[in-house]
């Protein structure tokens, strides 16, 4: 990571339908003894019922918990939190948003893009969704923002996995797939997660999400052979007998290259592209070798905002490799191949 970036404090973001276990996370934030010191910005006080042995100190809007995190509500404006927060900065380690259960990340993962304050000093580490292994399959078929909310994250928490048989937890994990491979999955029971797995992840080092997910690129190869069948082979099996989801609706999309890309031709494109289609492009990101450039770029964007800088020096023996990945609803897959591919310098 760049000097500035690793400057910045990291936030992330945690999503999750009601009643999956979000508040029990937070409330492990707030009353573990973990050594750190986090901002915790949550919708109602209410909802999470804080222990009031742990609050040393409380005014209207921010709670002092005795293991130095501070929580504050969002009353109104997100960005307003923010710059107060910023003023204390230096004082904890990473800052946490819930949003409410019902509610679409982007707007609140958006605000770390739009506010130059904001994002002077803070970048967006991670979107965390806490799921719910009974309750899922049956969201995904009524709840749009439970789909978008899959979509979305960079971690899923898969909770409550005990109540559920193997067989439902394979069915609903191939559901997640189809929707979003490129996330880290946790099965957990009451949440119990490491919190270093869910905070401060550098999701966006995408070292990160390839050291551990060795098929983040390769998760959709495999369809790309035969493009002559269709989206008609939502169950095939793939001999580990799990079945294999297609979701109707939202689609991944990886490219890489391992040719030099023209970076007077990439952003160009890819401001572009997310200009004219970022309504379904619901995240990108990506690491990107640009043309006699030996620091690697890497970006990530939330809809239309995209947000990326020079990370670090490509090592000695690292492949120089492009990759990007594209999840969004109806995205127009040929076009954004060809002008990708228009980017590399022949």
């Amino acid at each position: 990571m760049s000097e500035a970036t690793a400057q910045k404090i990291p936030v992330t973001v945690l999503t999750g339908y009601l009643g999956a276990g979000k508040t029990t996370l937070l409330n492990r934030i707030l009353s573990e003894n973990h050594g750190k010191k986090y901002a915790v910005i949550v919708n109602e006080f209410g909802e999470i019922g804080i222990d009031n042995d742990l609050i040393i100190g409380a005014d209207e809007e921010v709670f002092e918990m005795n293991n130095g995190c501070i929580c504050c509500t969002v009353r109104g404006d997100l960005v307003r939190i923010m710059d107060g927060l910023m003023k204390r900065k230096g004082k904890f380690d990473a800052i946490i948003v819930e949003t409410t259960g019902l509610a679409d990340p982007a707007p609140v993962a958006q605000t770390f893009f739009v506010d130059e304050d904001v994002q002077k000093n803070a970048r967006l580490d991670a979107v965390v969704t806490v799921a719910d292994a009974k309750w899922l399959s049956d969201r995904l078929k009524d709840a749009p923002e439970a789909k978008n909310q899959i979509a979305f994250a960079d971690v899923i928490v898969l909770n409550k996995t005990d109540l559920v048989s193997k067989g439902e937890l394979a069915e609903v994990e191939a559901r997640i797939r189809g929707i979003n491979p490129y996330a880290k999955l946790h099965r957990t029971e009451r949440c119990s997660v490491a919190l270093a797995d869910v905070l401060d992840r550098g999701a966006f080092d995408l070292d990160r999400i390839l050291d551990i997910e060795p098929d983040f690129l390769e998760a959709d190869d495999h369809d790309h052979d035969d493009h002559h069948h269709g989206h008609d082979h939502h169950h095939h099996d793939h001999g580990h007998g799990l079945k294999h989801y297609h979701d109707e609706e939202m689609q991944s999309l990886s490219l890489k290259t391992d040719k030099p890309l023209d970076p007077n031709v990439f952003m160009p494109w890819l401001q572009n592209l997310v200009q004219v289609e970022g309504g379904k492009i619901l995240r990108s990101k990506g690491i990107l070798a640009f043309h006699d450039d030996d620091d690697r770029y890497v970006f990530q964007g939330v809809h239309m905002m995209l947000e990326g800088n020079h990370q670090r020096k490509w090592k000695e023996g690292e492949p120089r490799e492009s990759r990007l990945v594209f999840i969004g609803r109806e995205l127009p897959e040929e076009a954004i191949r060809k002008g990708f591919e228009s980017c590399i310098v022949s």
